[in-house]
């Protein structure tokens, strides 16, 4: 079973801290009888956000009542991760979301050599405390059963050093496939000699110029896509 046995499945998608414990917080819960105007019975899919889900209905009050047993989805055989050099403005937040709906399981920022963008500690914060939220909110919109992970922000070459299978986007790189792992995102003004010393793995997104947040998104797809029809 995988995740688009939720893509036919009645009303919205939501999820809770645990199996034991089904009640939904004030947000979602405002979010359901606010915005979509559901009411007591209304139909949803509930999971735990560790690959296990359920059909259930809404009850007053932010409680889910299921209504058939949970089901276990496997974790997928390959993991996936997509790192990306950190942009300006709200464009981290878009590859967040764009790369939660796409079922890519962790994501990573990265300060790079040349980035221009650089964060201190409590923008670092605020920031992971966002994408966090992002995540959730994407991954009820696509019916996601298993949250990514936020990676944090990190030095490039500390990333490196920790991901073995780490390739780096570069236009004389190979075509993404089904061995591909991890792939990461340089700033707008590419790679130093440094980073391209340090990794070995090189992976082509296309025959185009590519924004670092599109080219993360391209990752993502091409990625995913790959595990999906090996």
């Amino acid at each position: 079973m995988s995740n688009g046995a939720l893509a036919g499945s009645t009303g919205p998608h939501v999820f809770v801290s645990s199996r034991e414990h089904l009640a939904l917080s004030d947000d979602d819960t405002a979010h359901l009888e606010r915005s979509l105007r559901m009411r007591d019975g209304a139909p949803l899919t509930v999971s735990d956000g560790h690959g296990a889900w359920a059909p259930g209905v809404l009850r007053t009050g932010g409680v889910v009542e299921l209504t058939e047993a949970w089901r276990e989805v496997p974790e997928p055989a390959a993991k996936l991760t997509v790192a990306f050099s950190l942009v300006k403005g709200s464009k981290p937040e878009l590859v967040v979301q764009k790369l939660t709906e796409l079922g890519v399981d962790r994501i990573v920022g990265l300060v790079a050599d040349r980035s221009v963008v650089r964060w201190d500690d409590a923008k670092i914060d605020k920031a992971t405390q966002r994408w966090n939220r992002i995540v959730l909110e994407a991954s009820m919109q696509s019916h996601r059963v298993r949250l990514p992970e936020i990676g944090g922000v990190v030095e490039t070459h500390s990333f490196f050093a920790t991901e073995p299978d780490v390739s780096l986007a570069h236009f004389d790189g190979e075509p993404v496939g089904p061995n591909h792992r991890c792939i990461s995102i340089g700033p707008e003004g590419g790679w130093s000699d440094r980073e391209l010393e340090i990794t070995a793995g090189r992976v082509s997104l296309g025959e185009t110029v590519l924004r670092a947040e599109t080219a993360a998104i391209a990752a993502g797809t091409l990625l995913t896509a790959a595990r999906r029809y090996a």
